[in-house]
């Protein structure tokens, strides 16, 4: 039976809609149906997109796992987008099977898909914003885990709401933090592995320091808190100060003035990857974006024009 493409199709449907949906996505993005859904999706966006980000081996996995839980026990359906390394051999995600997240295949509310970076630079897979879109229409909490972090990857700014970086103590990654000019990225900096006791404490307090010569983002203060996904230790704590921060968006526009800006930077990506330079040159006041407008359609228009 062919699958229907709509958000109350997909609701009904279920993961094996869903995961039928983001294979179209991946198959024939620009087809007719496709750019319908996701038009439809961009106009109805009920999530909040929280990105992970941050060295690999920091813990990311595994808080990832500590988050969704919480946020289950508190009556949230969950998406999350793991993008992971990617097979020199067939292209696709080296831990595609998620073997580190203990979710309950049989709960309805959770749903997991692993993406390969290839050859993108900037911590993120082609088609993250697209699956961003859709599951942003269907869950409660849309949760990315980039592949790591370094002075190039900071795609995840363009596609979250708030950005979580993570710090492990005792490895130098407060060092790189201060170095690549990561301290302009993140809404919360997380130091992982807070039973570590000493070198944790250091660790906060050198991110701390960073931030204030940083000079954080307007009104808004990143807090460095410390948890422990393990033992549990601060996860219900950075889970309400998400809450926090997306309560904060939500005040005088700032969330729906940000998403129009991704949706912007988005479509001139998109432009310029399939038609250069000077497709983005040729496509000039076109690549603008008014609230409600969907980019998906506008590529699609400009991509017949181009």
């Amino acid at each position: 039976m062919a699958l229907e493409l709509t958000l109350s199709a997909l609701k009904s449907g279920g993961k094996a809609a869903v995961a039928r949906a983001l294979a179209l996505l991946e198959q024939a993005p620009d087809s007719p149906a496709v750019v319908a859904l996701l038009s439809e999706a961009y106009e109805a966006p009920q999530a909040h997109v929280v990105g992970m980000t941050g060295p690999p081996g920091v813990g990311k996995s595994t808080l990832m796992n500590a988050l969704i839980g919480t946020w289950r026990r508190r009556g949230r359906r969950v998406a999350c987008i793991a993008v992971d390394p990617s097979s020199r051999r067939s292209g696709g995600a080296l831990l595609g099977d998620r073997t580190r997240l203990s979710t309950d295949p049989e709960d309805q509310g959770i749903f997991v898909r692993s993406m390969a970076a290839r050859d993108r630079l900037g911590g993120l897979a082609g088609l993250t914003v697209s699956a961003m879109v859709l599951m942003r229409a269907l869950y409660d909490v849309v949760l990315i885990e980039t592949v790591g972090v370094g002075q190039s990857e900071t795609d995840v700014v363009g596609v979250a709401d708030t950005v979580l970086f993570c710090v492990q103590p005792g490895s130098g990654d407060s060092l790189q933090f201060m170095k690549a000019g990561i301290a302009e990225i993140p809404h919360l900096v997380v130091v992982t592995k807070a039973d570590m006791g000493p070198a944790a404490t250091r660790a906060r307090a050198d991110v701390m320091g960073a931030l204030s010569l940083s000079g954080g983002e307007g009104d808004w203060e990143a807090p460095v808190l410390m948890v422990s996904s393990q033992q549990g230790q601060g996860v219900e704590v950075l889970a309400d100060a998400i809450d926090r921060h997306a309560a904060h968006l939500a005040e005088g526009g700032r969330l729906d003035a940000a998403r129009l800006e991704q949706a912007r930077l988005w479509l001139e990506d998109a432009v310029r990857e399939r038609f250069g330079r000077e497709g983005v040159r040729r496509a000039g006041a076109d690549l603008a974006l008014r609230a409600g407008q969907s980019p998906f359609r506008r590529l699609a228009d400009l991509s017949a024009r181009l």
